[in-house]
């Protein structure tokens, strides 16, 4: 006998999938996404996504792939067999040689969707030779055009029906993607300046269009045969540092709207048995977190399929180690892993708390496999219990091709999929769709924010940015605009920021100050005695700070636009922590000592030791109640 709560899900998978079958006729007789209920641009609150009004927008999405390219490397690329699954993309979406562009928009709008992921690679932006006819046989208004200019066509067509585009940079070369196949990184066939300039002119490209809301910085980052990736070293490899790179030039030289959604670094390490490898995913995350110059505008992104696992490639044969895939853990194993690969994101009140968009998850229609069919249960159970938000992969293809795909077309234009009866993916899609979520006003939250001078500058105010370089030759961190400055680090150069209990602090007319010396220490007020104290001028607050090696250099002072409080006490830090009790912000800077103020309170002053032989780093900060 079956148990009864497992019974009670069988009816609950099967009543929504009757509910979803039931809906389908009104969903095809209108193309619109729900174009009425929401007004973009998007950003984000805590752990969640929010419209132009503030209420929750979950991303209930899915991939439409094939401007990246479909080519898999080998044999002409004019061969469609040469091509994966057989389906030559001709670098543009898949799908417009078989069915006319609206009649698609209504398809995606029967499925519940309402927002897509569209790929494209950094050759498709410069691609000047138009697509063959027969790329766009059903769509004879798109002859002529370049794949630049056909995908164009399908971000109008598609937020004119009310999705929500993000646009992702999934290859450099115009390929099927992923393994080692020269896009293994954003640098791997192009620099990494040439790859932040593409993605200013994306984003410059479609900045008047509110429902063109993310910039999906790369694809699934991993090794290449030399080298892996990194999360903070440094060097041409660190992912970490060249988002962070793309995403400030977007928000400040293209379009100040987007959302900028930073997928983890997908593999690291030889897949050999007792070699170190596995997938690092937002695992990084934990102690080195990105902060751009808008505080309410970064989402994480992760992958997960079942064929892949922690530490397993997804190959088989050549790669394939004897570590478990996602299919063969255990419901509670399978879990554990989501939560402590990306979901931990989501914790709210840490330096990292941001979305999780799960950008790809799929499974095959043909799929006969128990542990397979089992994992997108699981997995599907997950997001709908999580309130999560994703993109399936795919969501178009060939009939006869690629059974990945949520919808399937034959060459006469004939819809087959999940939409259609027979398709066992239907029960867990029809939950995933119709689970409860939050909806509404979502209040903002407190905003918790990490800097890191590791390896140069990371200034975060536009405000202070506009007034150019405030300490030449130094490493300088700021706030972004609305926070400000409430912990640091002893060693290292890192800090912490905050809206907590005021909001925006800084008055409007932007003056700032500089301190490098004692002279706004008032007289009868030395808190930190032996120590050189940087000092912020009665009614300012530090923003910001700058070191030389180790040695602080100069503390950021900006005027508060109201009345602050005044008195306070000294937090030493050089010798242990000292923190807050409830651990706000959590571990800003891993492995060092670390002081931070009360929620309620502002940096007024850093001290330091100029002693020689002794650390000059940060020692002690001057809180004082707002």
């Amino acid at each position: 006998m079956m148990p009864i709560r497992h019974s009670l899900k069988i009816v609950t998978y099967l009543t929504a999938a009757f509910l979803l079958l039931a809906l389908l006729p009104t969903a095809l007789a209108r193309p619109a996404a729900a174009a009425d209920t929401w007004r973009g641009p998007l950003s984000t609150r805590g752990r969640w996504i929010v419209d132009a009004d503030g209420n929750r927008f979950r991303l209930k999405a899915a991939n439409w792939d094939g401007a990246q390219g479909s080519w898999t490397g080998s044999g002409s690329v004019t061969d469609p067999a040469n091509h994966h699954a057989g389906q030559d993309s001709y670098g543009i979406p898949l799908g417009l040689d078989r069915v006319p562009l609206a009649r698609l928009l209504a398809d995606f709008a029967a499925l519940g969707i309402n927002s897509v992921r569209l790929p494209f690679s950094n050759e498709m932006i410069h691609t000047t030779t138009a697509v063959p006819d027969a790329a766009v046989t059903a769509n004879p208004q798109l002859r002529g055009r370049t794949p630049l200019e056909i995908y164009d066509a399908v971000v109008a067509a598609l937020t004119g029906a009310g999705f929500a585009v993000i646009l992702n940079n999934h290859t450099n070369t115009s390929r099927w993607c992923c393994g080692v196949d020269g896009n293994e990184r954003w640098n791997s066939s192009q620099s990494t300046q040439q790859w932040a300039d593409d993605w200013v002119f994306m984003a410059r490209r479609y900045a008047g269009n509110s429902r063109v809301v993310g910039a999906d910085l790369y694809n699934e980052v991993r090794r290449d045969v030399l080298d892996d990736p990194n999360w903070g070293l440094g060097d041409a490899h660190d992912w970490y540092a060249a988002a962070q790179l793309a995403a400030d030039r977007i928000l400040t030289e293209a379009d100040p709207d987007l959302l900028i959604v930073v997928e983890g670094i997908n593999w690291t390490g030889l897949p050999v048995d007792g070699l170190p490898h596995g997938r690092p995913v937002l695992t990084p995350v934990h102690t080195l977190s990105n902060t751009l110059v808008d505080a309410h505008k970064l989402v994480y992104s992760a992958h997960f399929y079942g064929y892949t696992g922690p530490r397993h490639s997804g190959a088989t044969g050549i790669g394939e180690t004897s570590d478990p895939r996602y299919q063969d853990l255990t419901r509670e194993e399978l879990y554990q892993a989501l939560a402590d690969e990306a979901f931990f994101v989501t914790t709210e009140g840490r330096h990292y708390t941001a979305p999780v968009w799960v950008s790809e998850f799929g499974v095959g229609a043909n799929e006969t496999g128990t542990a397979a069919r089992t994992w997108f249960g699981n997995i599907t159970d997950y997001f709908a219990d999580h309130d999560t938000d994703f993109a399936y992969w795919p969501l178009v293809g060939w009939e006869g091709h690629d059974d990945w795909a949520l919808l399937r077309y034959d060459t006469a234009g004939h819809r087959s999929g999940i939409l259609d009866g027979g398709d066992w993916r239907a029960t867990a899609w029809a939950h995933l769709m119709t689970s409860p979520g939050r909806t509404g006003y979502v209040e903002p939250g407190t905003a918790w924010r990490m800097l890191s001078t590791d390896h140069g500058d990371q200034v975060e105010s536009r405000r202070v940015r506009a007034g150019g370089d405030w300490d030449p030759g130094a490493y300088k961190a700021v706030c972004p605009d609305g926070l400000r400055l409430i912990g640091l680090a002893h060693s290292g150069g890192r800090g912490l920021c905050t809206d907590a209990r005021t909001g925006d602090l800084r008055a409007a007319d932007g003056a700032q100050t500089v301190v490098t010396d004692e002279r706004y220490v008032p007289a009868g007020g030395d808190w930190a005695s032996g120590y050189t104290k940087f000092q912020c001028p009665a009614g300012r607050f530090v923003v910001g700070y700058s070191r030389r090696g180790e040695r602080v250099s100069a503390a950021l002072c900006v005027q508060a636009r109201a009345a602050l409080g005044t008195g306070g006490r000294t937090v030493w830090f050089d010798r242990s922590d000292s923190r807050p009790a409830d651990g706000a912000g959590d571990d800003f800077a891993s492995g060092a000592y670390k002081g931070q103020c009360e929620a309620g309170e502002y940096i007024a002053g850093v001290a330091f030791t100029t002693r020689v032989g002794s650390a000059q780093g940060p020692a002690a900060v001057l809180c004082v109640p707002v």
